[in-house]
């Protein structure tokens, strides 16, 4: 069996709209991109709604679920806490500080990603007198399910606020960052929102996904009405753009020009908008993940969050 391995890499905002032919993929790649196709096709003669499902269950899969990780040192002095959600157990951590300045922070990891790679967020927050949450989201690092969407990853943000806050503040990251939008418009308590290179709009991801498989016009439709049902909302509504005046906190929004997963032409559709509350922090040649881990960049973000 072909696993989604070989073209994850455009099943979310990783390419801009190119044909088959245009994007430079290996072999592997293109053998499991016909495969699908082939397979698609072969579902939908006998059922294009069947194919739509099969179809959704791929875009929405993580390639990374089951790779070992190794566990930072400042995880092994975490709380370990769990929740259930949608009959999944969701596995995070907590930290709290020796002096706590009363306020909550949570670390929202991006699509195929998991809360390890934010340590150093942990740390600096920590020293700030902040408690830190971090969870892995469903399908990914130690909690359970096999897929993963925006709408159930918000789903899971909601929750956390309810079980664990309220939150000051909320890190996100990729499809974390536009979860944590999507969220952030239904939490009033909430003063900070950082996103970090945030998946600005989900019909990029959906249009790519769906030109590189060569789904059937019939399929299509059924795989577009399969969204709606599932977010009872147009895809094109599950954006950052679309949600981001909706939010009362102070926004920090930091992407870089040459974003390759996440495109910066759909930020700077955001920027003519001038959101009062809505701060931009712009660089340059980090790309899609290289921005959190820079050091200045992550100076910048403990200054914004820290600072009324």
């Amino acid at each position: 069996m072909v696993r989604p391995a070989g073209i994850i890499f455009c099943i979310h905002p990783k390419t801009t709209r190119l044909s088959l032919n245009d994007m430079k993929l290996t072999l592997k790649q293109r053998i499991a991109v016909n495969f699908y196709t082939t397979k698609f096709k072969a579902i939908g003669l006998m059922s294009a709604k069947r194919a739509a499902e099969k179809a959704f269950e791929l875009f929405c899969t993580p390639l990374n679920k089951k790779t070992k990780r190794k566990e930072p040192p400042i995880f092994h002095h975490a709380e370990k806490i769990t929740f259930q959600l949608d009959e999944l157990t969701i596995r995070g951590w907590r930290w709290k500080p020796e002096k706590w300045n009363g306020k909550k922070i949570l670390i929202c990891h991006g699509f195929d990603s998991y809360s390890y790679k934010f340590e150093k967020y942990v740390s600096l927050f920590k020293k700030e007198g902040f408690e830190v949450l971090a969870f892995d989201a469903p399908a990914h690092g130690i909690s359970d399910g096999k897929l993963i969407n925006a709408i159930l990853y918000s789903k899971m943000i909601l929750k956390i606020d309810a079980l664990f806050g309220s939150l000051f503040a909320i890190i996100g990251h990729s499809l974390g960052g536009l979860a944590a939008t999507l969220a952030a418009t239904k939490l009033t308590n909430l003063k900070k929102l950082v996103l970090i290179a945030p998946a600005t709009e989900t019909t990029r991801a959906v249009d790519n996904f769906l030109q590189l498989i060569q789904l059937t016009d019939e399929v299509r439709l059924a795989f577009i009405a399969l969204i709606f049902k599932k977010a009872q909302m147009p895809y094109a509504d599950i954006s950052v753009s679309k949600n981001i005046s909706l939010v009362s906190a102070n926004t920090m929004w930091l992407h870089d020009t040459e974003d390759k997963i996440c495109p910066f032409e759909d930020v700077q559709k955001v920027q003519q908008i001038n959101l009062p509350k809505v701060h931009f922090y712009i660089t340059h040649g980090l790309g899609h993940n290289k921005i959190y881990k820079e050091n200045s960049v992550a100076k910048e973000i403990i200054h914004f969050v820290i600072n009324e």
